[in-house]
């Protein structure tokens, strides 16, 4: 799997956890699909990501997007 798809599938999974918490235990956990939100947004124009950077330490094969 390459970084790119690991990213994809991490925001992924975030989102559906912050929005099951926010249904089941509290509303403010909504908070995290919106910052999950603007960090995808602000990456599609920079390219910067701090959840790649990570990845990448962890030796995890770099796609097209992020090199």
């Amino acid at each position: 799997m390459t970084l790119d798809r690991m990213i994809l599938a991490m925001a992924g999974v975030m989102v559906l956890l912050s929005v099951l918490l926010a249904v089941y235990h509290n509303i403010n956990w909504l908070w995290l699909t919106g910052f999950v939100g603007v960090n995808l947004l602000q990456s599609a124009f920079t390219g910067f990501c701090p959840a790649a950077l990570i990845f990448k330490k962890l030796g995890i094969q770099a796609g097209c997007a992020f090199k």
